[in-house]
Parts: C-alpha cells; sequence; structure tokens
C-alpha cells in the first residue's frame, strides 16, 4: 500500500515522502498514530499543494534574510563610551549595547543575536557578527568613540 507520510518515521522516511508499505504495517502503526495518510489522488494533490506553499514560503524568508544582510553589512555603527588615556573603556561595550544602537537605526536585533565573545574594553573599529537565521549570519562595523571623562 502506498502511504504519504505527514511525519518522519524512523527508518521508513520524512515527512511528505511518498512510500510503498504493507497494509498491516499502514492500518495498524501508521494511520492510528498520524504518521501517514494514504496516497489516495486527492491526497497526493494536497501534498503538492503544501511541498510548494512551503518551497515559496521559504524563497520568500530567504530574500528577506538577503536583504536584512545586505542592509546590515553596510551599517557603521558608532558608540560612545567613557575613556581614559590610551582609549582604554571605563567599563565595556557589551552584545546588549551593540544590539540597542542597531535597534535605533531601524533592525530590530536583539542581545542574542550578537555574537561577541567577550566584550569591547577600548576604542576602535571592530566587526562583529550578527546571526539574523540559524544558518545566516552578517559581519557589522562597531565603531567605538571614547568620549573623555569630565
Amino acid at each position: 500500500m502506498k502511504v504519504i507520510l505527514t511525519k518522519d518515521v524512523h527508518a521508513l522516511g520524512r515527512s511528505g515522502e511518498i512510500r510503498e508499505v504493507k497494509d498491516g504495517y499502514a492500518r495498524n502503526y501508521l494511520f492510528p498514530r498520524g504518521l501517514a495518510l494514504p496516497a489516495t489522488e486527492d491526497n497526493v494533490k494536497r501534498l503538492s499543494r503544501t511541498l510548494e506553499a512551503t518551497r515559496q514560503r521559504q524563497e520568500r524568508t530567504l530574500h528577506e534574510i538577503a536583504a536584512l544582510k545586505t542592509k546590515l553589512e553596510e551599517l557603521v555603527i558608532e558608540i560612545h563610551a567613557r575613556a581614559g588615556e590610551g582609549g582604554r573603556l571605563f567599563g565595556s561595550v557589551t552584545a546588549q549595547d551593540i544590539a540597542d544602537a542597531i535597534t535605533k537605526k531601524g533592525i530590530p536585533i536583539s542581545k542574542r543575536q550578537v555574537e561577541l565573545d567577550d566584550p569591547i574594553k577600548s576604542t576602535g573599529f571592530y566587526r562583529v557578527l550578527v546571526r539574523i537565521h540559524p544558518q545566516h549570519t552578517a559581519m557589522v562595523e562597531v565603531n567605538v568613540v571614547g568620549t573623555p571623562s569630565s
């Protein structure tokens, strides 16, 4: 019997695949647990529509990610912090500070998306990694400007 898998089944296949299985396996295991549907003409058409919608959604998401990456990589974020002699900061610039500066530019970013190994403790230009999607990142230029303490 041909079935359409609705969920991933170990040693059988992934969701959305059409597989040939024994009748008893389908009737007694796959169908009752909601793991598969019979591969009827209507179900196959529904599957193809669902796969097409998923593909379009992923394509749209990738396009938005590419636009966001371009926008982020064009930015130069300037952060002002109190500094002493030699450009040494009183305190440090953290991922939260960088995320807030990017958000002020109109791109909502959380501090968890900013990958900063250690806080920045001196003035200068830095390239900081921002994770915009689990598989996509962008490099943002951060200029830490020291302001003299009064």
